[in-house]
């Protein structure tokens, strides 16, 4: 990296500190991620002004080594010996400098930036913008861990139901719902729940509590965990997902007590997306198991269901199905939204390839090939992408050929062909 590029990240940490020192309306959300690292923000929202900036931390986190001699010389930074800390020597000559070595692209970067130069009357410069394309803390894994932390702190039992849970943090989660192909139903489904989110509180006063609790159903490889991710990323939630056949895989005795903690667990760490697949597995145990055990457990999951909401609690419940046949009246009626995944027709079919395809050189007939694949899921179709991919790199080659996506359609049909033999 360039000496100046580097002078130039070093002073907007150290410009950030001195507006944020001095507004106290500015909040953890106006600091770019980079900036909570550095002013030291690890887990907790809570704010102790004033922020400082040291050596060390410009090394550790920016990855810039001997900062005093290369700010040596610079006109608006001034190094205190006796702290040991950086600190910029006039805010208004710092912003000056900082601006005449072309850094509007930073400032449209950095909320607290923004809010500084939009009052300054920067043209180009618009704070609610770059506020609200700044990544929230509340998305990131360390707010996360430090919110279960704190959870196990007061109740040291929910661990047992934690252990069969994987949380993730909206920053963990790779794709979003612009990443994804989804239907009109899917779509309608995901704006109505942002409108129980928006007015939450009229809903509550006139107690409508029946939001949020959503079945996904549908077979395989058809988006259902995809969309319960994405969705957590759009509305800024962990995800709490749970395989109920490894709940139930358990000491029997302990099931439906770790049932309570998982449903319990989900509670506190509002607002989130609860999300419980193979769901159909508690047909399965109602109808095949006798155990008493499991039968408590499976009532257990029945009662927690009824009892948990988006409205009163802040969680939204996601359960989804490959077998749908196998739910009886008592778990469908749990659910106030039946949301249907079934394999993609032609047309997104081929949005699916494109979509797939959009950070790849591909050159390929996308209609023609949708029209091949007939019958093939979201996944299939991510599948061939992938086989293409390596079969190109294999060859030498980073462009992807129509020939390369035909055979990667083949590898999948024959995949699908063996899965489906019957070898008894």
């Amino acid at each position: 990296m360039p000496e100046d590029d580097e002078i130039l990240r070093i002073v907007e940490v150290l410009l950030t500190a001195e507006i944020f020192n001095q507004n106290h309306n500015l909040d953890i959300n106006d600091l770019p991620p980079v900036c909570r690292e550095i002013f030291g923000l690890n887990g907790s929202p809570e704010i102790r002004r004033p922020f400082s900036v040291s050596e060390g931390m410009i090394r550790k986190v920016l990855g810039i080594g001997d900062a005093r001699i290369k700010l040596k010389e610079n006109p608006v930074v001034i190094f205190d010996e006796a702290g040991q800390r950086f600190r910029i020597s006039a805010l208004d000559a710092a912003a000056r400098w900082f601006m005449n070595q072309g850094a509007l692209p930073i400032v449209r970067r950095n909320p607290t930036l923004a809010f500084f130069f939009e009052q300054r009357g920067t043209e180009g410069v618009s704070y609610k913008s770059v506020r609200s394309s700044n990544p929230p803390f509340e998305d990131t894994k360390r707010f996360i861990e430090a919110k279960i932390s704190k959870i196990l702190a007061e109740d040291e039992k929910i661990r047992a139901g934690l252990d069969l849970i994987i949380v993730s943090a909206p920053e963990e989660i790779e794709q979003n719902l612009n990443d994804l192909v989804i239907t009109q139903d899917q779509s309608n489904f995901i704006a109505k729940i942002k409108t129980g989110i928006h007015y939450r509180e009229f809903l509550r006063r006139h107690r409508i509590h029946e939001v949020g609790k959503l079945l996904f159903v549908g077979p395989p490889g058809t988006g259902k965990t995809s969309l319960a991710l994405a969705m957590a990323v759009e509305m800024h939630m962990p995800v709490l997902e749970v395989r109920l056949s490894m709940v139930t895989s358990q000491y029997l005795g302990e099931t439906s007590k770790n049932i309570d903690r998982i449903f319990d667990f989900a509670k506190k760490m509002n607002p989130c997306i609860l999300f419980i697949d193979e769901f159909d597995f508690v047909a399965k145990s109602r109808v095949a198991d006798d155990h008493g055990a499991m039968k408590r457990a499976v009532n257990s999951l029945l009662k927690n269901i009824d009892q948990i909401s988006l409205i009163r609690h802040g969680v939204i419940l996601i359960g989804a199905t490959n077998h749908p046949q196998l739910l009886d009246e008592a778990a469908w009626r749990r659910f106030d939204e039946i949301v249907p995944f079934s394999l993609p027709d032609l047309k997104m079919r081929k949005e699916i390839l494109e979509r797939v395809t959009v950070s790849l050189t591909c050159k390929c007939d996308f209609q023609a090939l949708a029209g091949v694949t007939e019958g093939f899921s979201g996944a299939d179709l991510r599948m061939v992408v992938k086989e293409a991919t390596l079969s190109a790199l294999m060859d030498g080659r980073a462009e992807i050929t129509q020939e390369d996506i035909e055979r990667g359609i083949k590898l999948v049909s024959d995949r699908t062909t063996i899965r489906n033999m019957n070898w008894l």
